[in-house]
């Protein structure tokens, strides 16, 4: 197979497993910056080109999409679409699992356990959000925010009111979300592939934090998850419409709630903790996608 692997940097870790998996399985593979890529859009013959290359002949494409440049990915990625070209996550997929708001709503359609959030506009309705998701202490975030930036922790109601009112004021759009504090600081990140968790760790912030990120200094280790907490991961992903995710979990009183489902999960923290090969499984879940004559034929009329 030709695999393309949308990356605007090839010494990524993630990027460089992937042209690993690629190789060690005798595909070929060619590295595409998005935004180096320009499009040819008409109703005829639609094309994508690179540095004067026509991209032509992929059986597959393994979005790697950064948060930074999600519009103009999922343009290009679009556009492989359009030429039938089979996308481990489609465009529309990844552009719901970017919108917090969104993805949170399209969770709660499909009645799975996430922390209670609250989304206002005016510092008039602070007051009431705050009642609404059950008082203080609660987590406040960005909704253009990720690994953790972003994200404060306010554990009074006059800290919360001080911190909402100032991303307000810089008309940053916010949700306020319950504090799950039987969490201690730790959450569940679930590796899903199509409909299976093939990897689960455990990540631990540093004492005094409460973010778990790897990107904060939080640390990984191995974890067996409990088979509700691997039903409500597939599930996630399956709402968000991608293939390939990493759910991140909290463990709650209530059961496992969902706090993220990230379309470009990084492989690196996951291998390392858990041993596994995650990017030959990928690479294993598109040679079974493409093989299939009915995936074919679904790709083709998109």
């Amino acid at each position: 197979m030709k695999i393309g692997i949308l990356s605007r940097n090839a010494n990524l870790y993630s990027t460089r497993r992937l042209i690993e998996a690629c190789e060690a399985r005798g595909h070929e593979y060619k590295i595409i910056d998005a935004l180096r890529c320009y499009m040819n859009i008409n109703s005829t013959q639609p094309s994508i080109h690179l540095m004067g290359e026509d991209l032509v002949g992929f059986d597959a494409v393994i979005p790697r999409i950064g948060a930074s440049v999600t519009f103009y990915g999922c343009a290009v990625l679009r556009q492989f679409e359009m030429l039938g070209i089979y996308t481990v996550n489609d465009s529309v997929a990844i552009s719901r699992s970017r919108d917090k708001l969104r993805s949170l709503q399209l969770l709660s359609r499909k009645n799975i356990g996430m922390p209670i959030t609250g989304f206002a506009s005016k510092p008039g309705d602070i007051k009431d959000l705050l009642s609404m998701v059950g008082g203080t202490p609660v987590v406040i975030k960005l909704l253009e925010g990720t690994q953790g930036i972003g994200v404060v922790l306010a554990e009074t109601r006059k800290a919360a009111e001080s911190v909402i009112e100032a991303f307000m004021g810089l008309k940053a759009n916010i949700m306020v979300q319950e504090y799950i504090k039987e969490a201690g600081g730790a959450d569940i990140r679930c590796f899903v592939i199509g409909d299976k968790v093939i990897a689960a760790m455990k990540r631990q912030a540093l004492p005094g934090e409460f973010r778990s990120n790897l990107h904060r200094g939080g640390s990984a280790s191995l974890v067996r998850i409990t088979p509700e907490e691997r039903k409500t991961a597939v599930a996630a992903a399956k709402a968000m419409g991608l293939h390939v995710a990493g759910v991140d979990l909290l463990r709650s009183e209530r059961g496992p709630l969902v706090m993220e489902v990230n379309s470009s999960p990084g492989l690196e923290g996951i291998e390392t903790a858990t041993g596994k090969d995650v990017a030959s499984l990928v690479i294993e879940h598109i040679e079974k996608i493409v093989s299939s004559p009915r995936t074919r034929t679904r790709v083709k009329s998109q």
